[in-house]
């Protein structure tokens, strides 16, 4: 079938190109040779492509049958027509051909190619941005290579310039060098200048055509043009001279916003330290090949004072200049005029250019200490404060020690610095340093649970920093804040010495969550202490509010959650405790000794007596928790010192209630004796 449709696609072809031949040869001659021949070899063709087509469907019907026996055996279907002319000769062509066509039926199978490398498919699935963000990596990376290319100009013209280190020998690899540096001012001038994004009226441009419109309106695309001035057509007439390149030092101002670029990275003191001594060095490497030069004009080796021509001549140059900018001295004394004048020079330069190297050096050093320079002064402001108000010790070295981790900890007070951020900044910070630790919060994990309500909740948490073996928060106090563990652990403790350690916890987790959301009471349950140091996150009870304000569906929720959660806990706090104080105590049982009183008077024919004395005296309440009293009224004033006495009518039975020490109280019942008894007393 593949045959087949070869076939049938190429039959058109052949047809349109006999078409194409008989038009061609028409105008010529009808009896053209060439005409002939082409028509010729397309009818071989055609018929040999037919012949293969025939062959392979015989294979496919029967492929056991061989080749030798496959041509006797009938085909299944008739053979197309023989195309016009001589049968033998297209016969003996056809064999021909087939011997020719039969060895490309077995198509050669090509070695697998390994698979590609993930950078090297990145690389080439890579397309250049329409717009460059100034402040991305790619575009720092190409800062530095068009610094690179900026220093080969800035130091190795006055080199090559000086020095006889350009010969008719390396001149070529001079020339590749300068070269190649130009061609990456040429990319940085086409491709990514123009490309730069810029802020206007507020807005970021990412727009080509303004894009490009602002950089071209811009001083630095000037001074870019005139950098690339091609003063190299003069060496024709001076030879390669490398002065004549002197309009490269003009891209200066990619130096500059590459330093800005590494401000940003890298600590700022460290580039002033780099770039103040790299200001140094380069005067000193200009005064090196002022040097040669003079020595050259004047003579090498001619005074005593110039270079001898021995040794190293760049080494030995800048050794000179060292001591000359420096003035340290030891220098031969001039002779010419002309080694005066440059000497003089030399001194004044060397004074303009130290005084202007150690004022900055200055500002280096303190721009390197001012942190720590800040610190200090608020431990100094702190510790007088301290020795003013006669602080014990102790508490000093705590808030010393709070102090100084704190400060190598973060470098500076997180609130100092976020209080000096907008406010948009603020909740940008906050979410990428406290978000997956709010969002693992079980009372903020609800369906319904606004967003936003979150990023205002990670705005108004506070950073505090707990030494070791401080109390976060201790049993019985009143719960105002939520604790999120950012660094360090804590343990829940207890015991009579508060030293047992029921669990530990450690950064990430949350407590005091369900507290804060009005579920489970207003006090703490546990006394949390810092193991080590640690800092956590503050939310505090009127923040929440104030923000829950705002969110009046988030805050159902947010109650219904707590509500749930302290269901969820309501089991293990039901739990008994040995320690566990009883505020108000119950009711104590009446008195073993007063029933039995109350059965006396009960067979001594009184009853009543008792009914009486509780209508006509109320009980009063105890005046403390902690202290018993007894369930009978106090009838009337004491009398006879502390004892309070209540006697039946007829005074047979005599009831005397005395305190005694710690709360206790005497009963004392006495009944009138009859006739043959004797008087009987009870006593508790």
């Amino acid at each position: 079938d593949d045959a087949e449709t070869q076939v049938d696609q190429l039959t058109p072809l052949v047809d349109s190109i006999k078409r194409e031949a008989g038009e061609v040869m028409r105008p010529q001659s009808a009896t053209s040779i060439g005409s002939v021949v082409v028509q010729e070899r397309l009818n071989e063709l055609v018929s040999l492509f037919k012949g293969r087509t025939e062959r392979q469907k015989d294979r496919l019907l029967d492929p056991d049958e061989s080749e030798e026996e496959s041509p006797t055996k009938a085909p299944p279907a008739p053979p197309p027509p023989p195309p016009p002319g001589e049968g033998k000769k297209e016969d003996t062509s056809a064999a021909a051909e087939e011997e020719e066509v039969e060895p490309f039926q077995f198509e050669p199978q090509l070695p697998k190619l390994p698979p590609m490398p993930d950078w090297l498919r990145a690389i080439l699935d890579y397309r250049f941005p329409s717009s460059i963000d100034p402040f991305t990596l790619i575009y720092v990376i190409w800062l530095f290579c068009v610094v690179a290319a900026w220093n080969w100009n800035v130091w190795l013209i006055p080199v090559r310039w000086a020095f006889p280190y350009q010969t008719s020998e390396n001149i070529h690899l001079w020339l590749l060098a300068d070269y190649t540096c130009d061609f990456i001012y040429i990319l940085d001038m086409v491709i990514f200048q123009p490309r730069l994004q810029f802020v206007r009226g507020g807005d970021i441009v990412c727009d080509k055509k303004d894009m490009r419109e602002n950089y071209m309106t811009t001083e630095r695309f000037k001074m870019d043009v005139i950098s690339l001035f091609p003063m190299e057509i003069f060496y024709v007439f001076t030879g390669v001279n490398s002065l004549l390149r002197f309009p490269r030092l003009l891209k200066y101002m990619v130096f500059f916003e590459f330093n800005d670029r590494m401000e940003a990275v890298m600590k700022k003191a460290y580039i002033y330290v780099i770039r103040t001594s790299t200001y140094l060095l380069y005067s000193l490497h200009i005064n090196a090949c002022l040097f040669y030069w003079g020595s050259d004009y004047e003579g090498l080796g001619s005074t005593k004072w110039v270079y001898d021509g021995k040794g190293n001549s760049y080494i030995r140059c800048y050794y000179f200049a060292v001591k000359t900018l420096i003035t340290i001295g030891g220098l031969p004394d001039p002779t010419t005029v002309f080694e005066i004048c440059f000497q003089l020079i030399n001194y004044f330069v060397g004074v303009f250019a130290f005084s202007i190297m150690i004022g900055q050096m200055r500002d280096v050093v303190g721009a390197a200490t001012a942190g720590e320079n800040y610190y200090r002064a608020c431990m100094d402001s702190t510790v007088k404060y301290m020795n003013s108000y006669n602080i014990p010790r102790e508490v000093q070295n705590r808030i010393k020690t709070w102090y100084d981790y704190t400060w190598k900890s973060q470098g500076m007070l997180e609130q100092e610095l976020l209080v000096q951020l907008p406010a948009k900044m603020r909740l940008d910070i906050a979410v990428d340093v406290n978000y997956s630790i709010v969002s693992k919060v079980a009372l903020f994990q609800f369906q319904g649970c606004d967003r936003q309500m979150v990023f205002d909740l990670l705005t108004r948490l506070k950073s505090v920093v707990y030494l070791p073996g401080d109390f976060v928060c201790k049993k019985g106090e009143i719960g105002r804040e939520m604790y999120i563990i950012k660094q360090g652990e804590v343990q829940v403790v207890g015991g009579p010495d508060l030293q047992t350690v029921f669990v530990t916890i450690r950064a990430g987790s949350v407590f005091g969550e369900i507290l804060l959301a009005g579920g489970g009471g207003n006090r703490r349950t546990a006394n949390v202490k810092a193991h080590g140091f640690a800092n956590l996150f503050i939310l505090d009870k009127k923040d929440l509010a104030e923000i829950l304000v705002h969110y009046p569906e988030s805050q159902k929720l947010l109650r219904k959650k707590a509500t749930m959660l302290t269901k969820d806990k309501k089991p293990e706090e039901k739990r008994p405790s040995k320690a566990t104080v009883e505020v108000i105590p119950p009711r104590p049982d009446t008195p073993k000794l007063f029933k039995a009183a109350l059965k006396v008077t009960e067979q001594a024919g009184i009853e009543g007596t008792f009914a009486k004395l509780k209508k006509a005296y109320r009980p009063l309440p105890p005046p403390s928790p902690m202290h018993r009293r007894s369930p009978i009224p106090r009838s009337c004033p004491r009398e006879d010192g502390d004892d309070s006495v209540a006697e039946t009518a007829d005074s047979s039975v005599i009831i005397r209630m005395t305190p005694r020490r710690e709360g206790e109280e005497l009963l004392t019942v006495e009944v009138a004796p009859k006739e043959g008894e004797e008087e009987e007393k009870t006593e508790k």
